[in-house]
């Protein structure tokens, strides 16, 4: 069976990673446009690459939690597709190995001189970290106001996919939102959220909690 699963920031909360943006719409006290656009890089760099250093050096000390092992897991029984808004490595870690990063990866810089020129960074990335170009690095993220270059490989594989699972995002932010879109009309869907904007139907199963009780739950199922 294929299985997409789409997966976003409540995922890698339960694991202490805290998701970007709180209510009153600040990223850690930043103004979002200030560290996650092309515009704020160009303004101040050091403050955008200063925001993502604090953020890659949490990610390496967390660790993956049960909703990233059983979605591993299911990788045993059937042909498994990770599309994560998340730009940790947390399901890698986790032994997934079919993952579509839509906004980048927190551990990977890339040139502002060639896009395609990536390379994988586990360190702080500063000012004078130059490609070999010589053109500054900066994060491989998709900052706001920048295309999302991988959202038409998984609106493909969703399309072909026989089950959907939907957990730690509400389906709000778009285009991720819009994958659920290309799901076929037998496809069934498993939506796992403590708070679901969405209710169960014939093709709906809903389970009201966390990813770290919930995924582990649906993974039995389609054992």
């Amino acid at each position: 069976m294929k299985i997409a699963v789409l997966t976003g920031a409540g995922v890698s909360a339960e694991s202490g990673i805290k998701t970007f943006r709180d209510s009153d719409g600040l990223w850690e006290d930043h103004d979002v446009m200030e560290v996650a656009s092309p515009e704020g890089f160009e303004r101040n760099p050091a403050l955008v690459l200063d925001f993502y250093n604090q953020r890659r050096r949490q990610l390496l000390t967390v660790q993956p939690n049960a909703a990233h092992i059983a979605l591993a897991e299911l990788e045993k029984n059937h042909e498994v597709t990770i599309i994560t808004q998340n730009v940790d490595d947390l399901h890698e870690r986790a032994g997934s190995t079919n993952v579509i990063h839509l906004h980048g990866e927190l551990l990977k810089v890339r040139s502002t001189f060639d896009e395609d020129l990536v390379l994988d960074w586990k360190k702080d990335l500063n000012i004078g970290d130059i490609c070999e170009h010589n053109h500054q690095m900066r994060p491989h993220i998709v900052w706001f106001g920048e295309m999302v270059p991988m959202i038409e490989v998984a609106a493909a594989l969703v399309e072909k996919s026989d089950t959907i699972i939907i957990v730690g995002t509400s389906m709000q932010v778009y285009p991720a939102a819009g994958l659920v879109q290309y799901a076929k009309a037998d496809a069934h869907i498993y939506f796992v959220d403590p708070k679901p904007s969405i209710s169960k139907n014939r093709r709906i199963t809903v389970f009201a909690e966390n990813a770290s009780t919930g995924i582990p739950k649906v993974v039995e199922l389609l054992k």
